[in-house]
């Protein structure tokens, strides 16, 4: 049996009364509503970077150069550059016709700089090269060199390597192994190779000898400078210097040959073949020369050795090459032509 209970009221399910419709909404004039100065985000646009003082460029060899003045295609102020080149041609030369000695003054003078440029460079790579017994060293092999000739500049040489070794043991032995090795290639490659354009000084027409390795050296340089900047396509050494080329290396050849040929057969006296001889020896020494600094320059992540010379660099920088040279000039010149 069932039941009925009584359940409540039952809802009736029917149709939803409308919404009101929406009040209509009065659009206020803007221009009676205060306005406030809202920063608004402008789009970014990358501006192109223009080189200026604050801009340096790099030059590809971990170096940077400023660009102020916009250098030439070889890298360097040709005004500048040529300007020095000549005062210290006119320099040269007036000490050797004036005065032979006075050469040593300048040679002297050059050697200490260099000296002292190449063992800050070396610094600046964490090697500290005694500096104080290169820079005797060098005093007494100039000297020797010109009292005393070959024999003389070798025992200088033996003296300031004795002279590094004692000198660095005061900084006892961390480093020095590095700092001695340093101090004796300094010794080496600055005043040990100058001496020899003192070796070339000493006979009665050494200066006849000194201005025909100089001025040969400066044939490369101006030929391989001028073949370069013409018609420099392949590369010599980019890892190593990227603007010597191949063609400019031919016109450094031609050059030397054309300077060299004249100054030994009729200053000298030597034959024809020694003078072309003496030209093509020179310019790879020259070259070589250049490009073992560029080497140690790269390695030390600069550009040049030193400042004192615009539009070259530092004394070293015009040494690199002939210091190697004037070495081949002696020995050359001591066979083709001897005094």
């Amino acid at each position: 049996m069932t039941t009925d209970r009584d359940t409540g009221p039952i809802p009736i399910v029917g149709p939803l009364p409308a919404p009101p419709p929406p009040r209509p909404v009065t659009e206020l004039p803007t221009a009676d509503l205060p306005t406030a100065d809202l920063p608004v985000a402008e789009p970014a646009t990358a501006e192109p970077a223009t080189p200026g003082p604050a801009h340096e460029v790099p030059d590809g060899g971990g170096a940077h150069v400023s660009p102020g003045k916009p250098p030439g295609r070889a890298g360097r102020n040709l005004v500048a550059a040529i300007g020095v080149g000549l005062g210290l041609g006119a320099v040269i030369l007036t000490s050797l016709l004036v005065y032979r000695p006075a050469f040593l003054l300048v040679l002297t003078a050059a050697v200490l700089v260099g000296v002292v440029e190449l063992t800050r460079a070396l610094a600046a790579g964490g090697v500290r090269a005694p500096l104080v017994p290169v820079l005797v060293g060098a005093l007494a092999m100039t000297a020797l060199a010109w009292t005393r000739g070959p024999s003389g500049l070798v025992v200088g040489l033996l003296l300031t390597v004795l002279a590094v070794l004692l000198w660095r043991l005061g900084d006892g032995p961390e480093g020095y192994l590095r700092d001695t090795s340093a101090g004796v290639l300094v010794a080496l490659y600055v005043p040990l190779l100058a001496g020899f354009a003192v070796l070339l000084l000493v006979p009665d027409d050494g200066a006849a000898r000194v201005l025909a390795f100089i001025a040969t050296v400066v044939g490369n340089d101006v030929g391989g400078y001028a073949a370069g900047v013409l018609f420099g396509r392949h590369p010599m050494a980019p890892s190593v210097s990227p603007k010597k080329s191949w063609e400019g290396m031919a016109g450094s050849v031609v050059a030397c040959v054309l300077v060299a040929t004249p100054i030994v057969v009729l200053a000298l006296d030597g034959p024809w073949w020694g003078g072309v001889l003496f030209g093509i020896a020179l310019a790879a020494s020259a070259t070589i020369g250049d490009l073992g600094e560029s080497l140690v320059k790269r390695d030390l992540g600069i550009k040049d050795m030193g400042q004192l010379l615009p539009g070259h660099g530092g004394i070293m920088d015009r040494l690199d090459s002939l210091l190697p040279s004037a070495a081949v000039a002696y020995l050359l010149l001591s066979w083709v032509a001897p005094a």
